[in-house]
């Protein structure tokens, strides 16, 4: 998708979020799925948003996402969460709530896609080519895609790298690359912080995306570990999808399931891509 335009770069940000960059592979669609190794290396990387200068409106919400509440102190959790403070309704709420525009919700389901990648590309295409500053896209993640949403705590403890069968040893997609330590004024840099080398979970929210967790996905995934007997603490059903509830990353957006939530977006002028 083309990256051309003159509209008001993003502003870049402070100082390092993370001292020590870690290998990232990045799964980038072209005519098939292509994976990309990127070189680490210590950088100064800029830890504010990516967002455009003009967006005040989306500048307002990811402002408002940061101060709201997210519960993760559960001890054990139900099948199906039936209060509004079993999930992250605050946040939710004003997620379906926005009035900058235009929105896209993605029903994002399998890791090793270039989810990442088409969000990016949508961005950038919003962004510059349509001049929408205040573009919202929302991943509505489920699936293995939900895998990526799990802290390295997780990820050690439970061995998601051989739920993945191996194509990802650790959670890359929660690293930032070097890309993003590129001048952000150089927004049509082919490999810099708005580029496919820049793929990246904690990159993409940067730039405002927003990632809604499944409580659905979270219970369904718990019930398979026990089944296959990863269950190191001997922990019960509901207790076992608590502690993976509580280790979300930062930023998550946790729903009580994210297919029954895409109609609250729908009917919020949220269009659906897939």
């Amino acid at each position: 998708m083309s990256q051309d335009s003159n509209q008001t770069n993003p502003a870049e940000g402070g100082a390092n979020r993370r001292s020590l960059l870690r290998g990232i592979g990045l799964s980038i669609g072209t005519a098939g799925l292509t994976a990309m190794a990127m070189q680490t290396a210590a950088a100064d990387t800029p830890a504010g948003p990516l967002e455009p200068q003009s967006a005040a409106t989306l500048a307002a919400l990811t402002a408002k996402l940061a101060a709201l509440p997210r519960r993760r102190d559960f001890k054990t959790v139900p099948m199906i969460l039936t209060s509004p403070s079993q999930w992250d309704s605050e946040a939710l709420n004003a997620v379906i709530a926005y009035r900058g525009g235009p929105k896209q919700v993605w029903d994002n389901t399998v890791i090793e896609s270039p989810w990442l990648n088409l969000m990016r590309n949508s961005l950038n295409a919003q962004i510059w080519s349509w001049k929408h500053p205040d573009f919202l896209a929302v991943s509505a993640t489920h699936g293995t895609a939900h895998l990526a949403l799990y802290d390295e705590m997780i990820w050690d403890k439970y061995k998601l790298s051989d739920v993945t069968k191996g194509k990802f040893a650790t959670n890359t997609l929660i690293n930032v690359p070097a890309a993003a330590s590129v001048s952000a004024s150089d927004f049509n840099n082919p490999a810099g912080a708005f580029s496919p080398a820049d793929n990246s979970i904690t990159v993409l929210q940067r730039r405002g995306v927003v990632f809604i967790g499944c409580h659905n996905a979270i219970w369904e995934f718990s019930g398979g570990l026990l089944k296959n007997g990863v269950n190191p603490d001997n922990l019960s059903h509901g207790a076992l999808a608590a502690e993976l509830t509580n280790h979300l990353i930062e930023g998550v957006v946790l729903s009580p399931g994210v297919v029954g939530t895409l109609p609250e977006l729908q009917k919020a002028g949220f269009a659906y891509a897939a």
